[in-house]
């Protein structure tokens, strides 16, 4: 029997105290608390249209600013996404989803490769969305891809309205992820070093050195 991939992670410091809770199996159950409403939308949309099961519990110096909030949680998330993935991510691996809202369009490639890169062309047209900072938009997606060690590219491809234009590079980066995440029938893991964790993949390449020098 399959294990099921979920973790819990948290996180604290001086500024945050942040606890994240993943189950890439089942989605029936989200529960988003950051004190920023916005926020908590956006983090909804992704983990809805993921289909990632989560708990979010998240509190900070917002009478300083909201960047070390928004910062914190996309450390813990993506530092859980890739607990709960294990070590054999036997996935899919690569997804890609284009997502529309009203006059904004999205599109997001992701590779759950071990490597971290973070391809962000989004240009929001406003400083605020409400009381939310949308620079901090690129901050969580950074922060996010790092920890959970993705390859991410977001790219905005039309749009005017701010609060959509973020909508919808939320929501093409859940469905991209939603793809990438689906388990691979055969239970193979998608890649030529036999290993998408990369210290798993230097542990096999030792191995193997080590076979060859004792022959």
């Amino acid at each position: 029997m399959t294990a099921r991939r979920r973790a819990e992670v948290r996180r604290e410091t001086k500024e945050t105290k942040v606890r994240v809770a993943v189950d890439l199996d089942d989605a029936s159950s989200r529960s988003i608390a950051t004190g920023v409403g916005f926020f908590d939308h956006m983090l909804d949309a992704l983990t809805l249209h993921a289909g990632i099961g989560v708990v979010i519990e998240a509190e900070g110096d917002l009478q300083v600013d909201q960047h070390h909030l928004v910062e914190d949680v996309g450390i813990a998330l993506g530092s859980a996404l890739r607990e709960a993935l294990g070590t054999e991510l036997k996935i899919a691996r690569f997804g890609h989803a284009y997502a529309p809202l009203d006059d904004a369009l999205a599109r997001a490639v992701v590779d759950i490769s071990g490597r971290a890169y973070l391809g962000f062309g989004v240009e929001i047209s406003r400083a605020k969305v409400g009381d939310f900072d949308t620079e901090l938009v690129e901050e969580f997606f950074r922060a996010f891809s790092s920890n959970a060690r993705i390859n991410l590219h977001i790219d905005l491809l039309r749009g005017t309205n701010a609060h959509h234009q973020i909508e919808a590079t939320f929501k093409a980066c859940a469905l991209a992820l939603c793809a990438a995440l689906r388990v691979r029938e055969g239970g193979a893991v998608p890649s030529t070093k036999g290993a998408l964790d990369e210290a798993q993949a230097r542990g096999r390449a030792s191995t193997r050195r080590r076979g060859k020098s004792s022959r």
